[in-house]
């Protein structure tokens, strides 16, 4: 069990503070939703948390294969709705792998990327595409 606590700092901007490392993060409401986008938006972070969790369930994965996925990079994009209510409506996330897509480990690493729990806790209606760029072999 974590523990996240926070305040709400007036002018649509919170403070968050993860409990067991005691690290901080400032959000703020985005620009096409009355905040200024001076930090992360809430939903920004669940954004945020679908690519980092995507990366490191792969490298736990790749740990058990004896893969080093050093210089791996993600990128994630967040689609809101046009419609009400206001919601994630997709999260596609490109994946630059540091090894080519005939390499043995490949197959499990890419089916630890969609079993991810932040993948597994998002609502079925979220679009979740993955899109893989491997190494040169």
């Amino acid at each position: 069990m974590v523990t996240i606590t926070g305040e709400y700092q007036g002018e649509l901007h919170c403070i968050a503070r993860h409990e067991p490392s005691e690290s901080t993060l400032a959000t703020d409401a985005p620009k096409d939703n009355q905040g200024r986008g001076e930090a992360f938006s809430p939903t920004d972070l669940v954004a945020t948390a679908f690519g980092t969790c995507i990366v490191t369930t792969m490298a736990i994965a790749a740990r058990k294969h004896g893969v080093d996925l050093l210089g791996l990079r993600f990128k994630t994009t967040k689609e809101m709705s046009t419609d009400s209510p206001r919601r994630i409506v997709r999260l596609a996330t490109e994946v630059w792998m540091p090894i080519p897509e005939n390499h043995p480990a490949a197959k499990p690493l890419v089916g630890a990327a969609n079993a991810c729990p932040v993948h597994q806790s998002l609502h079925p209606s979220v679009e979740k595409p993955i899109a893989f760029h491997w190494a040169a072999g």
